[in-house]
């Protein structure tokens, strides 16, 4: 086995009378594979809960070594300018945010947030705009003069700029799912951690839930009927669910550190497992965790399992779990490009691959990491 460049994880959850992630009219997301409708969770909707789960004790906000950052289109307003309000004068604090709006957002940035990219930006990179903003209020009297200071300034600067000495500008979100800026391409990050939307490996189960709000407080004389009458969709399903972490590039995003990168890939594998997207919480309680979780280390291009799922199955785990097995095979016979694994599984097993615990899971995967070649 050569050393490991990708982990692979491929996991098997099941959701009950839930609606987890919705589209633009309130109804669950879905996909059609195989001539079949599925219901679906996007990417976007997974990676948010795993990366905004700060009360799990495997938070990525608890690992030493964590950066903040923060998603907005009011970074400058917010980070940059506001702590500067009430300590100079407003007519040159004022004088200073169309140059530092456009800086960050480009060349429209000045024109209002409906505007602006929705950016990421790390603590750092934040840290360093306010330091900047703050010295050349203080360097000035007047709004004239900071207007001409501020635009000599920026002339010249970009984000590599914000981004030299330190190892995370733009925070540990940046360095595990990437960021992308439209108005400055050599700021983008590229991600190590590549989520696919989970899909259910049956026929999409929905149903419209008809409920009702009663006035507790209604007399008698009052008419009988609800105050209150609402329909929304609640879905159910066995969902499979599909991550890559490239490891070497997960290392060079973290500025070298492989303990933190080994850190950070042990924490993932316990947010994926563990960790459920979902709205309606105080409705449908939609709490979850893996049935199954396959990790798989290789040095070959990953390849997902979901064509074991291309023509659906019933609703059933266990015949999940033999196409999974199945598909393993038939992969392993053709491409023989030979991964390690380990699974851990709540009912039963995958043939020929070790079972342990979700911890142990973890500890594996990320004594892989240390294992990685570099980049």
């Amino acid at each position: 086995m050569t050393s490991p460049r990708f982990l692979q994880i491929h996991t098997l959850h099941s959701y009950t009378a839930a609606l987890l992630n919705r589209d633009d009219s309130g109804q669950a997301k879905r996909l059609i594979y195989g001539g079949t409708s599925r219901t679906r969770i996007s990417s976007q909707c997974l990676k948010r809960h795993w990366r905004t789960a700060e009360n799990d004790p495997h938070a990525l906000q608890r690992l030493a070594g964590y950066v903040n950052s923060f998603r907005s289109r009011e970074l400058v307003t917010e980070k940059v300018i506001a702590p500067l309000k009430g300590r100079y004068s407003d007519e040159v604090v004022a004088a200073l945010e169309p140059a530092f709006q456009k800086l960050v957002y480009g060349e429209k940035g000045d024109q209002g947030k409906r505007r602006r990219q929705t950016l990421l930006l790390g603590q750092p990179e934040l840290n360093w705009l306010a330091a900047k903003a703050e010295e050349i209020a203080r360097s000035v009297s007047d709004a004239q003069s900071a207007e001409k200071v501020v635009a000599e300034w920026v002339k010249d600067k970009n984000f590599k700029a914000m981004s030299e000495n330190t190892a995370l500008p733009g925070g540990l979100v940046a360095a595990l799912f990437g960021r992308m800026v439209t108005s400055d391409p050599a700021a983008n990050i590229e991600a190590p951690v590549h989520v696919a939307h989970a899909f259910t490996v049956h026929a999409a189960e929905a149903e419209d839930d008809y409920l009702t709000a009663v006035d507790d407080l209604k007399r008698e004389e009052d008419d009988s009927a609800a105050d209150t009458i609402q329909e929304t969709e609640i879905t159910s399903g066995l969902f499979y669910g599909y991550v890559v972490i490239d490891l070497p590039g997960l290392i060079a995003n973290l500025g070298g550190d492989r303990d933190l990168a080994s850190h950070v890939t042990h924490n993932l594998i316990h947010l994926i497992a563990e960790v459920s997207p979902g709205a309606k919480l105080g409705s449908t309680a939609p709490y979850g965790r893996a049935d199954l979780m396959l990790v798989e280390a290789g040095d070959r291009q990953p390849r997902s399992l979901a064509t074991a799922y291309r023509t659906a199955i019933p609703h059933d785990f266990s015949k999940a779990v033999k196409r999974m097995e199945e598909r393993l095979k038939a992969f392993d016979e053709t491409y023989a490009t030979g991964e390690e694994r380990r699974h851990m599984c709540v009912e039963g097993q995958l043939a020929g691959v070790e079972k342990c615990s979700l911890a142990a899971l973890a500890e594996w995967a990320s004594q892989k990491v240390k294992e990685t070649p570099d980049a």
